[in-house]
């Protein structure tokens, strides 16, 4: 019998937040269980997980992985555990609140509902709705999502949300061995990806906040990578190579 939700979230460095964000997880109205993905943070984040583990019995699972290897890749490896333990609805959250795990139902309802295949936690979808942001990252962003949606076409506001709810028939047509962006990239993939296999894709509007604790992941590269990597979507999409 198929399980019904797990939460993917990639961690480095989130000794701070993952424990708590883990008991919040694990009171929701609804059942999520979740996956650790953990870049072998400094901060000894996988030693807490662990602890979690014991406190809430198979329903936390944790892959530790050699060293920073990206977003991108720790996604992917998530989405194989998904689907081949049979879960349903797979989510991306990230470790740091600036996600409201509260969300996460409002989520997993849209898809279990059959509103979308894709649920997406937007930013962009009613306004801005980001809370704590410098003005530079906030046009930096806002400017970003514009042209990732004016050059790939899809039709949805937030192409960089890395927030969503995901049905496990998504990640078995769209061929996630073929995915190899990180960062922003990597959402802007997905959600391409999902969109030309003819998923229905829907935005659902959140309050974005920045990280209370931690530092921000984003750096330069990511960003140059979204710039170039649209552009490579879209020409493997005309000629039939995604």
């Amino acid at each position: 019998m198929n399980k019904e939700t797990l939460v993917i979230t990639p961690t480095y460095n989130e000794a701070h937040n993952i424990g708590s964000i883990i008991d919040h997880m694990m009171n929701l109205d609804i059942r999520c269980d979740m996956l650790i993905i953990d870049d072998n943070s400094p901060d000894k984040t996988a030693v807490i997980v662990k602890k979690k583990q014991a406190e809430y019995p198979d329903r936390i699972y944790l892959i530790e992985r050699e060293g920073k290897l990206g977003l991108g890749t720790a996604y992917v490896k998530g989405f194989h555990f998904a689907l081949e333990n049979d879960y349903l609805y797979i989510c991306e959250m990230d470790a740091d609140f600036s996600h409201n795990p509260d969300d996460v139902p409002r989520l997993v309802r849209s898809v279990k509902k059959g509103e979308a295949d894709v649920a997406i936690g937007s930013r962009y979808c009613k306004g801005i709705s980001i809370v704590n942001w410098p003005l530079r990252r906030l046009i930096l962003s806002y400017a970003a999502n514009i042209y990732a949606r004016i050059i790939t076409g899809v039709p949805i506001r937030d192409m960089t949300a890395g927030f969503k709810c995901i049905h496990r028939k998504v990640l078995k047509e769209i061929n996630i061995d073929r995915i190899k962006s990180n960062g922003y990239a990597f959402q802007i993939e997905i959600h391409f990806r999902a969109y030309k296999a003819g998923f229905k894709l829907k935005e659902i509007s959140i309050i974005f906040k920045e990280r209370e604790e931690g530092v921000s992941k984003m750096s330069k590269s990511i960003v140059r990578e979204a710039v170039w990597r649209v552009w490579l979507l879209r020409l493997q999409s005309l000629f039939g190579k995604l």
